[in-house]
Order: structure tokens, then sequence, then C-alpha cells
């Protein structure tokens, strides 16, 4: 019996022919958002994920390779399976086609096809296409494959067929009753006309090659690699085995919710798959979903091209949720999306690093700093038409949020919540928290309560419908919030009001450092010297294997806002010089140490003055600096500055200025260009 609470999602199996690039990498974060969020929701996941690893194309790679096709295999295989641990994705199982449960499985379905009358033998005699393992309607040896252009190969041999011709008018039937089934509705359409165009029985086996499972009684052939493949959905939860557990899986999570596939395996899926199962008599999946290509730079990745971009060289520099953020906001669910390097950097730096890094890094330093780290009371006193327009736009935030996520559309999703960001945001320099503070009343303390408690509210709000998207960095914020882990919030349950007012803040500390632009250079070498090295497999491990040097993400951020150099004269010192000169002892007294950015914002009536919380390693300090004219705000978080630590505060239009920043003064105007380093110096790092 179907089990209502029960969630069984599959990515596709990834054909081990070449090492995984970020077209794979797309599927299974989408597959993996998808899981974890069903797991918010309360409900019993079950995400399955593996390798397709036999078929003619990996029998001669390996042999171009040098190695046996189980050896190909495994070293592709691990490739796969080692990328998606690396990146944290939340998969229950993995499946290898060439495993004893998977051929076990692969050989119970064909017997079962085969004594229900849909399997007979026959010979086929036409064109092959290797590279898609695909026989199609070409004529002439060499004739071009109609999927991928490349050459056919005329085939003659003995096979088994599958009666797909006595399944057009089941599969068109079922097509009506569920529309559901095939998403989006261009694919649905493309599918409806391939089957009504008319079936031809189809080709289940080879003899031509040995790489695959022997069909059960008759050894020389093998099962065609998408029988074989497909059947993996069914094989890795339990379909062919006696075991009574693995048979209590099998009825615990059949029929598949969710397959997700590219647009590419639409026929594979929506056509050859649901014959099979109606064969079979076996229930249909519910629903599967085609996505589109994910395009470099506007032209389609392969290894032939030479264009694949590799997810470790993103992990290296920017961190998962850098990619996973703009896999899914950058591009619309469903259709083809475009990569580039420079469009990722702009939307971690506008997204990530200024808008939810500073809602973040903001809020909880001034609740550090004025509350002492405790979650403040809010005051119904104090309450502002504005707090009240922030509580809505929350809670109508969870609403959308969740209409849009249900249905696929991610990119709108986030939209939403980063509206609700950018409010916050813009609530926050309207209302000058800040500037409340320095009001030394009881009503002031009472407002600059309210606008935090507010402001930590919708934070917290945004990072939990955020967390199946960037769950490392929604974890991080989580935890400075001192709410425990993210991972045991309820979804159902997220609602306005539920941060509790005395709750403590763990360590605050920004989750998102601001990229420069020769991070993407950085990025483009690194994929060049990839590509280099991963000529093919064998010759990839030689050359030393993508990956094998890794690069933290602090290794990778680059130093800005290098002082200008100054030319020297050799001159003799004037009597007033050698008079202005100070002494070691008293250069010493000036306490020079490196800060970090973490909130930049303009003073309100001041043309020149910049607020800033720098944080200088032991606390976060508020300066009032006179750079506006020379540097951006939302251009400073993250930057590394020198600040002069021990002078005394002074005010500067009411606000308290602790410590000054250095800064060379350029040109008649005297421009200010702050100081900084090439390399990278921890905060907090005195200068001697």
């Amino acid at each position: 019996m179907d089990n209502p609470n029960k969630f069984y999602i599959t990515t596709p199996i990834y054909y081990v022919n070449a090492r995984p690039h970020i077209g794979h990498t797309y599927t299974t974060v989408v597959c993996d958002a998808i899981a974890r969020r069903q797991r918010m929701m309360g409900m019993d996941v079950w995400f399955l994920t593996g390798t397709d690893e036999h078929g003619q194309k990996i029998e001669r790679s390996a042999a171009a390779a040098g190695c046996s096709p189980q050896v190909f295999a495994d070293r592709i295989s691990g490739e796969f399976r080692g990328l998606w641990d690396r990146m944290k994705i939340t998969y229950d199982d993995f499946i290898r086609t060439t495993e004893p449960r998977h051929k076990r499985g692969v050989q119970a379905l064909f017997k079962r096809l085969q004594e229900r009358g849909y399997i007979y033998k026959g010979s086929y005699s036409g064109q092959y296409c290797v590279s898609d393992e695909l026989y199609v309607d070409a004529v002439g040896p060499g004739a071009p494959c109609p999927e991928c252009g490349r050459p056919t190969e005329t085939v003659h041999e003995e096979n088994y067929f599958f009666k797909l011709s006595a399944m057009g008018d089941r599969l068109l039937k079922y097509y009506a009753e569920h529309p559901e089934f095939i998403r989006p509705e261009t694919r649905r359409n493309e599918v409806i006309a391939f089957v009504r165009s008319g079936l031809r029985d189809l080709s289940v086996s080879r003899t031509s090659f040995k790489w695959g499972i022997p069909v059960p009684g008759d050894p020389k052939h093998v099962i065609y690699v998408w029988l074989d493949a497909l059947a993996n959905y069914l094989t890795a939860i339990g379909y062919g085995s006696d075991d009574p557990a693995d048979q209590q899986k099998l009825e615990r999570y059949w029929p598949a919710d969710l397959h997700m596939i590219g647009k590419e395996i639409v026929r594979f899926h929506c056509v050859y798959w649901p014959a099979f199962l109606l064969a079979a008599d076996l229930p249909l999946p519910r629903s599967l979903f085609a996505h589109g290509w994910l395009l470099f730079e506007e032209s389609k990745m392969s290894k032939s091209r030479g264009n694949i971009v590799r997810s470790e060289t993103i992990l290296d520099t920017l961190g998962q949720d850098a990619l996973r953020y703009f896999l899914l906001r950058e591009i619309v669910f469903g259709q083809d999306g475009s990569f580039s390097f420079d469009a990722l950097v702009q939307r971690f730096n506008a997204d990530l690093a200024n808008d939810l890094g500073n809602l973040s890094s903001r809020t909880l330093s001034m609740i550090a700093r004025y509350f002492e780290g405790e979650i403040p009371y809010p005051s119904a006193s104090a309450r502002a038409d504005a707090d009240d327009a922030i509580k809505n736009l929350a809670q109508q935030t969870i609403e959308d949020f969740n209409a849009q996520f249900e249905q696929f559309q991610f990119s709108r999703a986030l939209e939403t919540a980063w509206a609700l960001v950018a409010a916050v945001n813009k609530y926050i320099v309207e209302n000058e928290p800040w500037a409340v503070a320095e009001r030394d009343d009881k009503d002031s303390r009472a407002r600059l309560a309210t606008i935090l408690h507010t402001s930590v509210e919708a934070l917290r709000v945004v990072t939990a419908l955020a967390h199946p998207i960037i769950p490392e960095a929604t974890a991080r914020i989580w935890d400075q919030l001192g709410l425990g882990e993210i991972q045991e919030l309820d979804l159902r349950q997220l609602a306005w009001g539920q941060i509790q007012a005395g709750t403590m803040l763990g360590k605050v500390e920004a989750v998102f450092p601001r990229a420069d632009k020769s991070m993407i250079e950085r990025m483009q070498q690194m994929e060049q010297q990839r590509s280099e090295a991963t000529l093919s497999p064998k010759e990839g491990e030689k050359a030393g294997a993508p990956g094998e040097t890794k690069t933290t993400a602090a290794e990778s951020q680059t130093a800005v806002g290098v002082t200008e150099p100054t030319t020297p004269v050799a001159a003799a010192p004037s009597a007033a010089a050698e008079a202005s000169k100070i002494g070691i002892e008293d250069f010493l007294k000036v306490e020079l140490r490196v800060g970090e950015v973490k909130v930049a914002e303009k003073v309100r009536g001041a043309d020149k003055l910049l607020r800033l919380e720098v944080d200088i390693g032991t606390e976060v300090r508020q300066i009032v600096a006179g750079i506006a004219k020379a540097y951006e705000p939302e251009k400073l978080i993250g930057r590394k500055v020198v600040i002069v630590a021990n002078l005394q505060p002074r005010k500067l239009r009411g606000l308290e200025s602790n410590g000054m920043i250095v800064a060379a003064s350029l040109g008649e105007e005297g421009q200010p260009v702050l100081a900084g380093f090439l390399e990278d110096v921890p905060v907090g790092a005195k200068l001697k």
C-alpha cells in the first residue's frame, strides 16, 4: 500500500564515460534541496542517486584507457560519490549498476516481462548510436544520430525485443489521466507527439559486446543498457530480492514520487520506462520532471567541446553554498540556463555577501553590542508601522515561498525570500538603531529593542526558508542566533513571532566574505589547469586528478585596497622635519590592527561620512569614517582594513566613532585610499 507520508526522489544515474561536471551537480543539487525541504516538512524521505556503468561505450572507453571496464567504472563512479560526499549531498543510497543487487533485480524484471509475453527473440539490422546507446532511424553507414549528430554504426545482430508497439494506446491513456506525470508542459507535449507518431518494438539485448548484465537463460546476450539503467529505481529499494527487509523497503517507497531528469533523456524515462512498468504490471512513478540544459556561456557543455566546468573549481574558491544558490536562483527551472564565472561572482556578492550577509552581520553585531548578545524584548508601546510592515511581509513571504517551491519555481521562491531581506536592510537604514542607541533614555531603549527584535525575527524566517538551498551558511546563522540545530526545525510550523526574547546569541561572525574580480580569473585558471590534466581518466591520473590540490576559501580571498606607492626623495632633512620626528616609544603607543568591515552605510545628512562596523578579532567596533565619496558602502563589506584601535572615542553627527581607519591621501582634493594587504592577514593581527 502506498505510504502518503513518504517521499521517494531520484536523480538519473550518471553515465561513467566521463568525470562529473557542473551539469551533473545541477540535477543533484536540485534533488538535494527538495529532499532536505521534504525532511523539514516531516516526510519519510528516500533520496537515490548513483552511476550507470554498462554498455558498449564504457567497454570502448575502458579499452582506450588501458584498463578493464570494471576498473574504469570503479574510478569514475568513485569520483561522483566523492564529489557528492564533499558537497554533503544528503542521498540515502548510491546505486551502481555493476552491483549484484542490481543485476539480480534487472534479471528478475526481464524474466517478468518475458513471462508476461512482452519480450520475444528476433534480429536487428540498422543504425546504432554508441554515444547515446540508442537505436536510431537513420539510413546508411555513418548516418548522423538525430539526437547528438555523431556518426552511427551499422549493426546486424540477434536480439530480444520488447513489444513497445503494443503500448502506445495505454501510454496515451495514462498521460491523459495523469497530466502531472510529465513536467513541464513542453516536455509532456513532446512525449505525446512522439507516441502518437507510432511506436516500434524495442531491442532490449545486445550480442556484439559483453559488458552488461546477461539475459537470464541466454548468456550470449547482455540486457540493453537502458532497460538495465532504468530498473535502478526499483532495484535500489529491493526489487528482485527475497530478503524480507528489501521487500518491506520496496513496499514502503515504491512508486517513486519524483524522477528528476535532464531533457535529453525524456524519451527513455517517459516512454520506455512507463511502458516497461505497465507491461510488468507495476505501479508507475507519480511524476517525472525534465529540466533544461546548463549552458556554459550559451554553449552546451561537453567533453568534445572542451567547455566543461567542474564543480570542484567553485568549491575550492567560493564554497558549495555559492554554487547551490546560483544554480537555483539564476536559472528558471525547466528552461535552459547559462553559467559563467562572472555571473556567479556577481550573484554571490549581490545576494549573499551584500544582502543576506549584511543583514546577518549588522543585526547580530548590534544585538551583541547593545544588549550583550541577548535577543531583546520588543515593546508594544515602542512599535511603529514600519515594524508591522516587516511582520506582514514576512508572513506573506512564508506563504509565497512555500507555494513557489512546491511548483519547483526555485528562482521565484528565492526572489521572494530576498525581497524580505532587502526590505529589512532598508528598514534598518531608515530606523537607524545605532542612532537610537546614542539617545540614553527609556523610550529610546525600548525602540532600539523593538527594531532589533523585528530584524532578527525576519532574519530567522529567511534563514529557515533558505536552509534547503544554502545549508552550510544557514546552519551557521542559525547557530549564531542561538537556536541550536536547524535540521530539527519543522517548516510546517514556521511562523512570525517564534524567536524567544532572552535567547543568547552564539559567536557572531561573517558568513559570506566578499569576492573580488580576481576570483573570476582565478577560477578560469583553475578550470584550465583541470582541463589540461584530464584528457582521459587514465591520463588524468598521471597528470594529477582534478581536486587533488585543494585550495581553501580563505586562501582564495585576494586582498584589496593597497596603499599607493610613494616616490622616495633623496634630500637632507630640514630642521623642522627633524623636530617633528617622534621617538620609537611614541610610535609604540599607537595600536594598529587589522579589521574586517562587516557593515557599511551612509550617515544621514553627511555627504562624506560612512558608518562602519569593523571586526578587529576581539570585538566589533563602530567607526565613522570620511570616505563616502571614495567608496560605495556595499563594496566595503568583507574588506580588510587597518584601524588605529586605541584612540579615544569621539562623536561625529551624534554617532560614537571608536577608532580610525588608515588611508592615504591622493591628489589636490585629498582622495582617500584605504590601506590594505597583498597577503591574507588574519582579522585582529597587530601591525608592527
